[in-house]
């Protein structure tokens, strides 16, 4: 428990809004110091980073290394013939009084989705689902294997490994539970070279799904992507996340 805070600690690094906000701090000391001009120069350096890091323009930049890896498992692609199907798991917050697909995040849900259909595509091989929670909270693995059951796919074909905290327990999990059979790994297409890294380092023979993708390309309309916004934010954030994650497993510190 406490490396996987220790991880959480160290990707904060990965939000560019945290780290304008240290900026903007340390700006306000030198102020109280009486350095106006090098306080001046760090609003302007905490500005000129929260704008960058908003803009589409910025974040599909970030993005499109990672998403464009590996193609994606359409209905015109023939499916490799394996015995399951892996969802990798993301944040499920359920509460009284909304449904399944509701507590579950934009990435979650759509990798369930991609999940079900390639189960159905496959005629129902194991449908693994995975994510856990910290203590008092509900595993992601819990969120998927309901919604699974009520988009058809039968009890006895899903599996649900719902103790991992991070990719790499889950990809421990996964390796311990398939060994080195073949299987179809789905997962945001920002997050699948990572997880495919863990994936093949823990052992397990992973066929990448991903999905989700999120990089759109400026297509003429450049000032949009100019303009700042969450989604830009968000973008630029998760594929920091992702760099931060691979230089990490580069240097052997996860």
């Amino acid at each position: 428990m406490l490396h996987y805070y220790l991880k959480q600690s160290i990707g904060l690094l990965g939000m560019p809004s945290v780290i304008g906000l240290l900026i903007v701090l340390l700006a306000l000391g030198y102020h109280l110091r009486g350095r106006p001009r090098a306080a001046c120069r760090l609003y302007l350096v905490a500005a000129l980073l929260t704008y960058l890091a908003s803009i589409r323009l910025v974040g599909d930049a970030l993005l499109s290394p990672l998403e464009r890896r590996y193609a994606s498992l359409s209905d015109e692609r023939p499916l490799p013939q394996v015995g399951s199907v892996v969802v990798l798991g993301s944040d499920y917050r359920p509460r009284a009084g909304i449904l399944t697909a509701a507590a579950l995040d934009a990435d979650g849900l759509v990798r369930i989705v991609e999940g079900i259909r390639l189960t159905h595509r496959l005629g129902s091989p194991h449908l693994v689902v995975s994510g856990g929670a910290l203590p008092g909270q509900v595993p992601a693995a819990f969120g998927y294997a309901d919604f699974a059951r009520r988009f058809g796919v039968p009890e006895a074909s899903i599996v649900t490994l719902g103790g991992s905290l991070d990719t790499h327990a889950e990809a421990r999990a996964v390796a311990d539970l398939l060994g080195p059979a073949p299987f179809i790994l789905v997962t945001s297409a920002y997050h699948m070279p990572r997880a495919l890294w863990l994936m093949e380092r823990a052992g397990a023979h992973a066929i990448p799904a991903p999905v989700g993708q999120r990089a759109r390309g400026i297509a003429g309309n450049l000032i949009s992507a100019l303009i700042p916004g969450s989604s830009g934010l968000y973008e630029t954030e998760h594929a920091l996340h992702e760099y931060i994650g691979l230089v990490a497993m580069t240097l052997g510190l996860d």
